[in-house]
């Protein structure tokens, strides 16, 4: 997508109510299908203006603009269950950044829509910053993208060492061998350090195309899960306690070498430079198409209830590019 398309469809697409306080539900009777075919264009939907949900109401609205809900395994975002498929979109710290990312880049399934609802907007902070990943794909030197599609990447992860999710929680289960079939069937490497550490290593594509458009789209969690884009105090603690091989996330070239500390800036200023921002305001409805648009979280004050719903899984294998 190029500059002049990027401004035919901003990030992201408003829709608001015809009249305050219109029913989103009764809307979408009529419009669920228009305001989808939107979703591949603009990256983003903002519903706007309509009355307020519960819980279910919000579920109910997410089912008629998407088909199947998606159950998530290898959970790596602490999250907790509200009703239905509906769960918080976060419980990390509230005084943490979250960096931009796209939702279960690392799986071989994914879901390609994400639902944010805003039931209670912080009073300081709290928005929820959004990038079109396509852009940062066109941004990147071609160099860099070239290495990537050339070598994937890897994603390390360790668990149960005190620090991050058991395997338990990730896996939602307590048998190992349902872990190792899982981990088996999506190509997943499994080493048992020990009854309760497991290490965990799988390499993924850099960037996809889309299902509906064939654009690319820069999709990982390279710099998400990168110890680098920590927190320099957090980042040395974790490093003194466990070393760079026991970190709970970090991620490599697929072959297994280090990505260099200039390409890793480099990508973390692509993704700020392609930064979204809006503030939450109550009732707010957000659509994600999830393998083009990345999002992250501000650090707030006060109370923020937003809830999160993943549906329609696809398959990362229909998706690579050629």
């Amino acid at each position: 997508m190029n500059e002049q398309a990027s401004k035919k469809y901003p990030l992201p697409l408003v829709i608001n109510a015809p009249a305050s306080g219109d029913d989103l539900l009764q809307w979408l009777e009529q419009n669920a299908e228009a305001a989808s075919g939107k979703l591949p264009l603009h990256g983003a939907i903002l519903f706007r203006g309509f009355a307020h949900m519960s819980a279910a109401e919000f579920e109910q609205a997410a089912g008629k603009l998407s088909d199947v809900t998606f159950n998530n395994v290898e959970e790596s975002s602490p999250r907790s269950k509200i009703s239905g498929n509906v769960f918080t979109s976060t419980d990390y710290r509230s005084d943490e950044n979250i960096f931009l990312h796209n939702e279960n880049s690392y799986m071989q399934s994914f879901p390609n829509k994400l639902f944010f609802y805003c039931d209670q907007p912080s009073p300081v902070g709290g928005q929820t910053p959004l990038a079109d990943c396509r852009r940062i794909y066109q941004r990147l030197p071609a160099d860099v993208v070239s290495r990537f599609l050339e070598k994937k990447w890897m994603y390390v992860r360790n668990y149960g060492t005190g620090i991050g999710m058991t395997w338990q929680e990730a896996f939602k289960t307590t048998r190992k061998q349902d872990v190792e079939d899982y981990c088996h069937a999506a190509g997943i490497a499994v080493e048992w350090m020990s009854d309760e550490h497991l290490r965990t290593r799988q390499i993924r594509e850099a960037a996809l195309k889309h299902p509906v458009t064939g654009e690319r789209s820069w999709f990982n969690h390279i710099t998400f899960f990168h110890y680098s884009t920590l927190p320099e105090s957090v980042r040395e603690a974790l490093l003194s306690i466990c070393g760079e091989e026991g970190l709970p996330n970090n991620t490599y070239y697929g072959d297994g070498s280090r990505i260099e500390d200039d390409v890793l800036t480099l990508l973390r200023q692509a993704y700020l430079e392609e930064t979204v921002d809006f503030s939450w305001q109550k009732g707010d409805l957000v659509l994600l198409d999830n393998l083009i648009t990345a999002h992250s979280r501000r650090p707030f004050e006060g109370e923020r209830r937003i809830m999160f719903l993943q549906a329609d899984p696809i398959q990362r294998n229909d998706l690579v590019i050629g």
